[in-house]
């Protein structure tokens, strides 16, 4: 891709790269309301029996409206700035956490899961639309650093979080971290900002894969190639959804759960281990693959890591029986499957923008929100089959097909549509001059 930078005049405090690390602070104080979820499912079955499947179904409720929710929140942040969304965010998730440990029910359990839903969705829309915005000339790595503070904000935290709740209950753990993590995101509200005209540099690009100009929500959803952006952003989020949500029980059913595994000198059991490895990958994993695709290309990065999904979902089902193994190859998935969260918002906005870039990110986050939906499904299928053969089949084949949509369906359609685009624009400029 070839780029032509102006110098841009002086930002905020810090620069655009404070900016960029106040958004990694706020994901990595939300992530424990996705991530760490695992660790609280057996507890509250064991106290309440609700059943596996019924407490998915927070699960689900949770990621419906965080991703349902972000255009709308991406709509006020485009009008009023991100400061007021991410401040009302961080309030959410404190009270979503607070109601869980005093959940009774499966309804209080749901309405607590809507809150936090939102409250994330708030604080995750806001971040890496703002990333897209302040760096229109490195957009996957941007919005790459940014999603890793969501993908591995909570691998420093999942060690206490499990200790404390074998040690003061899952009640307690829920109401502790809610409230400094909620906390910490109030504050860091009060620093964000938008970038103004002359702040952020201008890229001029002659490549296929940038739009020159910048298209509303209406527009963008009657472009064919974002649907097919949806339906592979859907494809590939469902098999990672359902490894987030279930990695506990899955390690439960292989028996290996509390099995002590040593690696580099460090002994822990099966399970936090494996959730230990899985944030950091699943955090490094998004810098890591939307530097990738800034130097060769959104679809070919796609293409490498969608395929890699399929196979180390395939290694997992044949060898996650033994403890190393299983620590190792959900280490694998989490790298290969996290970087979604910065492959395709960086494809939307070279595509559709940086205008509208934190609705239209939003309208394409909620495919997360959509793959959500078969979690639940993933529980009713091991109870009646008795394993998870089926589950993980699925996942692998899903993942293969996104892998070739990416080279060969929205590869070429992204080319036509900026360069069709492109051509349009270039027509009217001349027929502006003949005028003129």
């Amino acid at each position: 891709m070839s780029q032509n930078l102006s110098t841009p005049v002086r930002g905020p405090l810090g620069g655009r790269w404070m900016q960029l690390a106040i958004g990694v602070v706020c994901m990595s104080m939300i992530a424990n309301l996705q991530y760490g979820w695992t660790l609280f499912v057996e507890p509250m079955n064991e106290k309440h029996q609700w059943g596996r499947a019924a407490i998915q179904v927070a699960f689900t409720i949770f990621v419906v409206f965080e991703t349902w929710l972000v255009p709308v929140e991406g709509w006020f942040v485009d009008k009023f700035g991100p400061r007021p969304v991410v401040f009302i965010g961080g309030i959410l998730c404190a009270l979503s956490w607070g109601l869980n440990s005093i959940a009774s029910s499966l309804t209080m359990l749901y309405i607590s899961a809507a809150l936090g839903g939102a409250g994330a969705g708030a604080v995750y829309g806001t971040a890496v639309g703002a990333a897209l915005k302040w760096f229109p000339d490195r957009r996957g790595l941007a919005a790459g650093i940014t999603a890793a503070g969501f993908g591995a904000g909570s691998a420093l935290t999942i060690v206490p979080i499990a200790a404390m709740i074998k040690a003061q209950g899952y009640e307690h753990t829920f109401l502790f971290f809610g409230l400094i993590q909620g906390a910490v995101v109030l504050v860091a509200s009060l620093f964000l900002m938008s970038p103004k005209p002359g702040q952020v540099p201008v890229v001029a690009s002659t490549s296929t894969t940038q739009s020159r100009r910048s298209y509303g929500p209406g527009e963008m959803l009657k472009a064919p190639v974002f649907w097919v952006m949806y339906l592979m952003f859907v494809l590939v989020a469902a098999g990672g959804l359902m490894a987030t949500a279930q990695l506990g029980s899955i390690a439960k059913d292989f028996k290996i759960a509390d099995v002590p595994v040593s690696i580099m000198g460090l002994t822990l059991p099966a399970l936090t281990f494996a959730l230990s490895i899985d944030r950091v990958l699943n955090g490094v994993t998004r810098p890591f693959f939307g530097w990738v695709s800034d130097n060769i290309g959104r679809e070919n990065t796609m293409f490498i890591a969608f395929s890699l999904e399929a196979v180390g979902v395939l290694a997992l089902a044949h060898f996650g029986a033994d403890p190393i193994a299983f620590v190792i190859l959900t280490g694998l998935v989490f790298f290969a499957w996290g970087e979604i969260y910065s492959l395709f918002p960086a494809t939307c906005g070279d595509t559709f923008g940086s205008r509208f870039a934190t609705t239209n990110a939003g309208l394409l986050y909620t495919a997360k929100g959509t793959a959500s939906l078969v979690v639940p499904l993933a529980s009713v299928a091991v109870a009646k089959l008795g394993n998870w053969d089926l589950v993980f089949m699925l996942t692998a084949g899903v993942n293969a097909i996104a892998a070739l949509m990416a080279l060969f369906v929205l590869k070429p359609l992204r080319a036509r549509f900026v360069l069709g685009a492109a051509a349009k624009e270039d027509v009217e400029v001349q027929s502006a001059k003949v005028v003129s």
